[in-house]
């Protein structure tokens, strides 16, 4: 049976047919999917939900594809736990960890949203698809891109993380290197699925591919035991995940699968990037586009398309943005790695650094529950924490070589501690 009903502008409410649009060809809004809630709620329940495989396809209903999925089966529903050691260290009562650093295949929470886009491109004939990425999402297109068999065309500016490069080149996609930042790459990405009968997943595909990002929220939720976290804190680039975890807690309390308990939403940018934040702090949701210059180079995207959507998401439940230096960055990589045991990338250790900067300046309660969404995995951006990494001197292989190097100097700095 099918839930997914029609797209529909964001802002003059104007409607399509589920077809390959861009944005809203009136006002040129971004659309969004809807979907007939009503008989969702007769149909589906949670019961059934917690029965299906432990992928992102068990909120299937919630998803906008006309039939079933056909490759990116073994995506999403990836660990969720609580932060103990973490939460100390941060002077916080209730820290969790949703962790998409380990996601299938390519180990960022991309992977959510291009298996739903390529899917949807192949339900609409697409045999080649696209995307201008910071360097997540072109991993995710090229690796799911070759599993289905499916010609791809990765747009990357050309200052992008050589982890990243080679991690998208191996799949055999064919990788184009601009001169320019990702607004260009993404502005010449527009001007291709123009002329050419492409799926580019970010563009003529975006409503699909962004409704991936829901299940997020969805996993979230159901890990908590169907409840809902007080407040969640996330990563921004674009604003398109911030914005569709918001809406997956809203499709749940719709559905009567959660307490409509109120969420509070924080965004977390890097100073070098922080358009968004930059717009919530101001209590404005206008977008001033910002030219990036940060190593968190996932998040560094000037002139956001869902910013204003993310601002109201975040001020509207009684949240706030928050940016961080780069020196800050290194430092909430280094914390989760060394208190949790996950090593993230750049966008990580924003999300970490926020929630200290946050708690430290008392605008976000330690006394409630905390949700940290960790989107990329820390192999991805070795370059940003090679710099601080301490390389020790060899020993030779003895015995008292290692106590004196070792036992010794410990000893010696205990005591005098």
């Amino acid at each position: 049976m099918k839930y997914v009903s029609h797209l529909c502008c964001r802002e003059c409410s104007l409607e399509y047919e589920l077809k390959p649009l861009a944005a809203c060809e009136e006002c040129w809004a971004p659309l969004e999917v809807i979907y007939d809630y009503g008989r969702l709620r007769s149909s589906v329940k949670p019961q059934e939900i917690a029965r299906r495989a432990p992928n992102m396809w068990r909120y299937r209903e919630l998803l906008p594809l006309a039939g079933e999925p056909a490759s990116g089966l073994d995506t999403g529903f990836t660990p969720f736990f609580r932060a103990t050691r973490l939460a100390r260290e941060l002077g916080a009562r209730e820290v969790y960890i949703k962790n998409d650093s380990v996601n299938h295949p390519t180990l960022s929470f991309k992977d959510r949203v291009v298996a739903v886009a390529l899917n949807k491109a192949r339900e609409f004939g697409f045999t080649t698809v696209g995307c201008s990425s910071t360097g997540n999402l072109a991993n995710a297109v090229a690796a799911q891109a070759a599993a289905a068999g499916l010609s791809a065309f990765i747009f990357i500016p050309a200052d992008l993380e050589r982890e990243k490069i080679i991690s998208t080149e191996v799949f055999g996609a064919k990788l184009v290197r601009v001169d320019g930042n990702y607004d260009q790459v993404n502005r010449l990405c527009s001007e291709i699925a123009m002329k050419y009968p492409w799926g580019i997943v970010n563009v003529n595909l975006r409503p699909y591919y962004a409704e991936g990002s829901k299940t997020v929220g969805y996993e979230v939720a159901e890990q908590l035991g169907w409840r809902l976290p007080q407040n969640i804190i996330i990563p921004m680039a674009g604003g398109a995940l911030i914005t569709k975890v918001h809406k997956a807690f809203e499709d749940l309390k719709k559905l009567g699968w959660v307490e409509p308990t109120p969420v509070r939403f924080y965004g977390a940018q890097a100073t070098g990037c922080s358009p968004i934040t930059t717009a919530a702090k101001q209590g404005s949701s206008e977008i001033v586009p910002q030219k990036p210059h940060t190593i968190a180079k996932s998040l560094a995207i000037g002139n956001p398309a869902d910013g204003p959507y993310a601002v109201k998401a975040m001020l509207g439940t009684g949240g706030t943005g928050e940016d961080v230096s780069d020196e800050e960055i290194v430092a909430g990589i280094r914390m989760l790695a060394e208190t949790e045991g996950v090593f993230t990338e750049t966008a990580g250790g924003v999300t970490v650094a926020v929630a200290r900067k946050l708690l430290r300046s008392h605008r976000l309660s330690p006394d409630e529950s905390i949700v940290l969404v960790i989107t990329g995995n820390g192999l991805k951006t070795l370059s940003a924490v090679s710099d601080s990494a301490h390389e020790p001197a060899a020993i030779r292989p003895k015995l008292e070589n290692f106590e004196e190097q070792y036992i010794e100097q410990e000893a010696a700095q205990t005591t005098a501690v």
